[in-house]
């Protein structure tokens, strides 16, 4: 099984580079115009070069954008038959993988990466007079100016930004100070190393909350790897959990209709109606296009189904900016339902194994149980080697009450399998 929850991802090595090459020739097979862009890993350039000479080998015309987020090769696809991002998104630097999207901006699906699983063994090279060719185009600001037409500040503001060395980098500053804000940059370089985690974790980012304060800035705005993420802290310097972005996204574009996934708080069945999916913004943009007005998920993947079925850190900066123009954030968030949300992680040397064993059909979607009160969610990850235990409940009691009945479940599949 090669593609995860989010496309492709593994540790660096020369299998890696073997399996871009071969992704792409697969991939221009059933698509002979191609957009291409990478992440500044320092992998990401030679994986490129991989994934492009497959296609070329394929006879495809490629467009390369260079370093760009996902978010925008996304939107650069749109003109073209399939998009191909180099990124691990918020991994550590030693991964990287490739991830596939569709005109529309979605995430191939399951049937499409299995298309492409079942063909990468087979024979894609054209002779010497039908190879591909490449140009470079820039997606970057195509990508800036169509956010630039969505979104306006009633009035500036000062915004924190963190693009934690990812590809944000490339677009993000320049975009919120056409939007009218003043920015206040933090590791905003491609220098292909993150000077934090690129997962952006409240853990992560504890000098945050200072620094707004200090600025007096209205909001901060915080991206992972590739910037498809993007999470958030209010003017009094607090991190702003995802549920809870959730609801001020629905709650300021009047979105009545929202897709999420298992993981979510059971609080934003109070202000919208919801569909649950698996985890991962690929099952979300797949449920957005027979049903709902806005998607995302607790981990930071924010999607706009009229603009991009595309998860866009960019865009959702942006318009937190227009929403701190108009709104004081922390008045919202704390008129909010609000119930206690525990997550964990561990990491586990066979997680599919041990959630199968729990009884899951498939185990990146995992086992939740649930009653009036409360839930839990068992799953293993798609993109790493741990196991995810999610809990909820209505008090804090229930919700540790929850968690410790996660916990031991999972221990006793552990024990099973040993």
């Amino acid at each position: 099984m090669l593609f995860g929850s989010s496309g492709i991802r593994r540790e660096f090595g020369p299998d890696l580079v073997d399996l871009a090459l071969r992704v792409g020739a697969a991939t221009a097979d059933g698509a002979p115009r191609v957009v291409v862009g990478r992440d500044t890993r320092t992998t990401s350039e030679l994986l490129e070069h991989a994934v492009v000479a497959g296609m070329l080998s394929a006879g495809a015309t490629v467009y390369s954008c260079g370093i760009a987020p996902t978010p925008t090769v996304a939107h650069a696809t749109g003109n073209v038959d399939a998009g191909c991002m180099i990124t691990a998104s918020h991994n550590p630097e030693s991964y990287n993988g490739v991830k596939l999207l569709n005109p529309d901006g979605s995430s191939f699906t399951l049937r499409q990466q299995t298309e492409i699983e079942e063909a990468i063994g087979g024979s894609h090279g054209k002779t010497w007079a039908e190879q591909g060719r490449t140009s470079h185009i820039d997606a970057v600001d195509a990508h800036r100016e169509a956010i630039l037409d969505r979104v306006s500040l009633s009035r500036p503001v000062t915004a924190v930004l963190d693009c934690g060395n990812g590809a944000g980098s490339v677009i993000t500053p320049d975009l919120l100070a056409g939007a009218g804000a003043t920015v206040v940059g933090l590791n905003c370089n491609v220098m292909g190393r993150f000077a934090r985690p690129s997962e952006p974790l409240e853990a992560n980012l504890p000098y945050i909350g200072e620094i707004v304060r200090k600025r007096g800035a209205a909001c901060a705005v915080i991206h992972d790897g590739d910037a498809d993420r993007m999470m958030a802290f209010d003017e009094r310097g607090r991190y702003i959990d995802g549920d809870h972005l959730l609801m001020l996204f629905a709650s300021y574009l009047d979105r009545k209709h929202v897709v999420t996934t298992v993981d979510a708080s059971m609080a934003i069945e109070e202000v919208a109606e919801v569909r649950r999916t698996p985890v991962g913004d690929s099952f979300v943009s797949e449920e957005l296009l027979s049903w709902g007005d806005f998607g995302g998920e607790a981990s930071g993947s924010w999607i706009f189904p009229e603009y991009s079925y595309c998860p866009d850190g960019i865009y959702a900066a942006a318009l937190l900016c227009e929403i701190a123009s108009e709104w004081s954030i922390a008045g919202e968030l704390d008129r909010m339902p609000r119930y206690t949300l525990l997550r964990e992680s561990y990491r586990i040397g066979t997680p599919r194994e041990v959630v199968t064993a729990m009884g899951a059909d498939e185990p990146t979607h995992g086992i939740r149980v649930e009653d009036e009160d409360g839930w839990y969610l068992v799953r293993a990850s798609g993109t790493e080697p741990k196991v995810r235990i999610t809990a909820e409940g209505k008090t804090p009691k229930k919700a540790k009450e929850m968690l410790d009945m996660g916990r031991a479940a999972l221990e006793r599949a552990k024990c099973s399998q040993e």
